[in-house]
This record gives C-alpha cells, structure tokens and sequence, in this order.
C-alpha cells in the first residue's frame, strides 16, 4: 500500500471520527469547550510509566485529568500543547495542585516511558508520560476516538526515522473519572483555565 493511500486513509479516518465526536458534544453557555458528558467513557487504562511501573486509572483518583495522545519527537502539536497546558496550570494557582496532565504516546517503538517522562517533565513535573504495546495504545486510542497512524520511513532512512500523524484535542476527565469536557488545539488558554477553574470547583469534596 502506498504511502500517498495510506495518509488519505488516515485522513478520511480522522475526518470521521472528528465529525462523529463533535455530533456528541456541544458547546453550550455553561462552558466554553466541548461538553462531552455522557458521551465518551469513563478515564480507564493500563499502561507503563517511568520505571517500568504499571500504571492506571486508579493512580489519578481524585485527580482532574487532561489526557491527550501525541509522541516525543513532535515536531509543533504536541510542544504547543504541552507548552499551552503548562500556562493553564500556572493561571490555575492554587487550584491546580489536583490536576495531572497524562500524555499517551502513540509511539512506543521509539518513546520508551523513561523517554517520555523525561519530555513531559521539561514542561511540568507533575505530568505524567504513559505509553504501553501497540494493542493497549491502540485500544485505549480506539476508546476516546483518537486516530493516528505510523508511517513507513523513506527509502534509505533508519528504521527509526519515520513521521506520526494524529488527532488533536485534550479530554479533561473530573475528579471521580468521567469524561466531562474536549479542548480543541484552538481554545484559548483563558477559555480553558476557566472552564477547568469552574470544574475543579464544582466537583471538589467539601473540606
């Protein structure tokens, strides 16, 4: 299969699962995002983080989570994003002391959990890089709607030199686990802090 074949594949597939997720959301007046509640499921994994230690969805109880896919070697998505979390995370204050930002790879050939970690950390020391197999990616991917694909590297090029494309968007999960709220990579970082700073208010246990 061609390259060319496979990009326009990927392409239809990412078109399609943009257009089924934005049929299930909506932005209404009470937030400025998407509003994704009861739509997508509950923040559920197994995948491996630095030091080779498991980790799922259980480690961020009581945590508000913003998860999104990407890999290491992104050359503009994903800094820009992570570059974007970090100042919402700093508008947030005091209130982001329950947030973790989780970044899956989509990768895991090349961004071992040791690498990715590293890279996360050069934004925000507490997020938190996860990546797995290609069947626990794939699945968890499969999950949330995301679409990527792993292109074949050129004639010539090393084995592990080779492109990524993947969807864009952060899905920010509350603090009992559910899927509330998808930041597209247009939102504007003040629309994002006040929609998480309204979140994180309204679903923190009294005390």
């Amino acid at each position: 299969m061609s390259q060319g074949w496979g990009r326009r594949r990927f392409i239809a597939s990412f078109i399609a699962s943009a257009t089924l997720l934005a049929g299930c959301s909506e932005k209404s007046p009470e937030w400025s995002l998407y509003d994704v509640s009861g739509h997508l499921p509950d923040l559920k994994f197994t995948l491996q983080g630095a030091g080779n230690r498991t980790v799922t969805e259980r480690d961020l109880k009581g945590k508000t989570a913003l998860l999104f896919f990407g890999y290491a070697s992104c050359p503009d998505i994903c800094p820009t994003t992570m570059a974007q979390l970090s100042e919402v995370l700093q508008k947030l204050g005091d209130d982001a002391r329950d947030v973790r930002v989780v970044f899956v790879s989509v990768d895991p050939h090349r961004d071992t959990p040791d690498v990715l970690q590293a890279y996360v950390d050069a934004f925000n020391n507490k997020a938190i890089g996860l990546t797995g197999n290609e069947q626990q990616v794939a699945d968890l991917a499969r999950q949330y709607r995301i679409a990527y694909q792993i292109e074949k590297p050129s004639p010539g090029d090393s084995p592990d030199t080779y492109n990524v494309t993947h969807s864009r968007g952060v899905f920010i999960f509350d603090n009992a686990g559910r899927a509330r709220l998808l930041a597209s990579d247009t939102e504007a970082v003040d629309a994002v802090t006040a929609d998480l700073r309204k979140l994180i208010n309204t679903t923190r246990k009294p005390g």
